[in-house]
C-alpha cells in the first residue's frame, strides 16, 4: 500500500490577489479595490491543497526560498494537511511569487517573479520517497528549470514502472515547450492542459487535431479544459467525451485548471468513471471560480457532491461535442 493518496510536485506558488481591476493607476496613483486576498498557487501548489480538502492524503514535492513567502506558503500546505517533508529551501532564490490582478469578468492578468520553482531538484535518494503514492501529478513543465532538463522524465517513467498513475499539467506553454514535454508525455496516464496551452505546444489551432498530435507523442488520455465551454477527452484507445461546464457566477478564474487537476484526480482516487472524473474536476474548477484566489471556492468532498447534484449546466456546444462524436 502506498502511504500517500495524491502527491503533486512542481510549480508552487505564493499569490497576492486583488478585484476588482480594470486598469492600474497612473504615476503614484491609487485605486481602491473591494477584496484583498493570499493563496498558495501554482500548477502543484493548488491541486496539493483542493485534493486535501477533498480529504485525500497529499504530499507537495517543489521548492520555496528562505524568505516570508516561503514560510508562508509552507504554513499553509501545513494547515490543510498537506506533507511537506519533500518541500526544499532553495537557498539564494525567492518563492516564486504572483500578484494577481482580477478583473470584474474573473479574468486574472498577473505579474510574476520566477524562483524556487526552478531551483529545486529530486535527488536520487528521494525518488522512493515521491514514488510512494497511488497519483503522481506533475505540473508546471516550462518553469521546473533543473528538474525539465530530464529528471521529471525519469520519475515519471519510474512511476509507470510501479504501476503509480501519472498526471500532468504544463503553465502558459509555448512551441518552445515541446521538446520538455514530448519527453514526458509517453509516461502521463493523463495530460490534462488547458486549450490555449494544447494549441500554444503544439501549434495547431482545431482541436481535433491538437488531441491527435498529444495523443501522437505517448500521452495515454488528453483531457483539455475548454473555460465555460467545459471539458473534452479523448484517450489513446479511442474514448471520447464532451461535458459542458457548470453554470456559476464567476469571482476568480485564478487556479481553475490547477483545481480541474485536483478534482480529477479525485475522481481516479474515488474509482469513478472517466465521466465521473471529468464531472468532479469541473466541479472543483467552478467551486474554485467562485471565489478569491485559488481554492477559495472549494470546501470539501461533500460540498463538491452536492455541488455536481444541484448546479446546472451551460449549454453544450455543438463544436465540441462534434469532436466528441
Amino acid at each position: 500500500m502506498s502511504s500517500f493518496d495524491y502527491t503533486s510536485m512542481g510549480f508552487i506558488t505564493f499569490d497576492a490577489l486583488c478585484r476588482p481591476v480594470e486598469a492600474l493607476p497612473p504615476k503614484g496613483g491609487t485605486y481602491f479595490v473591494e477584496e484583498f486576498a493570499l493563496a498558495v498557487s501554482g500548477a502543484a501548489g493548488s491541486p496539493a491543497i483542493v485534493a486535501a480538502k477533498n480529504g485525500l492524503k497529499v504530499r507537495a514535492v517543489g521548492g520555496v526560498g528562505e524568505d516570508d513567502m516561503g514560510d508562508w506558503v509552507m504554513m499553509k500546505l501545513a494547515k490543510y494537511g498537506v506533507d511537506t517533508e519533500l518541500m526544499q529551501r532553495c537557498p539564494g532564490v525567492t518563492t516564486s511569487s504572483s500578484i494577481v490582478t482580477t478583473r470584474p469578468d474573473g479574468a486574472r492578468p498577473a505579474l510574476h517573479k520566477k524562483g524556487a520553482t526552478g531551483a529545486f531538484y529530486v535527488e536520487d535518494r528521494d525518488i522512493d520517497a515521491v514514488l510512494d503514492t497511488k497519483i503522481l501529478h506533475v505540473g508546471g513543465v516550462g518553469l521546473m528549470d533543473r528538474m525539465d532538463q530530464g529528471r521529471t522524465a525519469e520519475i515519471l517513467q519510474e512511476a509507470r514502472a510501479r504501476g503509480v498513475v501519472t498526471t500532468l499539467d504544463v503553465f502558459a506553454s509555448s512551441a518552445d515547450d515541446m521538446p520538455a514535454l514530448r519527453r514526458l508525455l509517453p509516461h502521463a496516464d493523463y495530460f490534462l492542459p488547458s486549450e490555449e496551452e494544447a494549441m500554444a505546444v503544439t501549434g495547431r489551432e482545431d482541436l481535433g487535431d491538437v488531441t491527435a498530435a498529444l495523443l501522437d507523442e505517448g500521452a495515454g488520455a488528453v483531457v483539455l479544459t475548454l473555460g465555460a465551454d467545459g471539458a473534452l477527452y479523448r484517450d489513446a484507445r479511442g474514448r471520447r467525451h464532451y461535458t459542458p461546464a457548470f453554470q456559476i457566477d464567476v469571482k476568480c478564474t485564478c487556479g481553475c485548471g490547477d483545481a480541474f487537476n485536483a478534482g480529477f484526480a479525485t475522481g481516479l482516487h474515488l474509482g469513478l468513471s472517466i465521466e465521473d472524473c471529468v464531472t468532479y474536476g469541473q466541479a472543483a474548477s467552478a467551486q474554485n471560480a467562485t471565489g478569491l484566489g485559488s481554492q477559495a471556492g472549494n470546501r470539501d468532498l461533500a460540498t463538491t457532491r452536492h455541488f455536481i447534484e444541484t448546479t446546472p449546466r451551460r449549454p453544450a456546444s455543438a463544436l465540441f461535442a462534434a469532436l466528441a462524436d
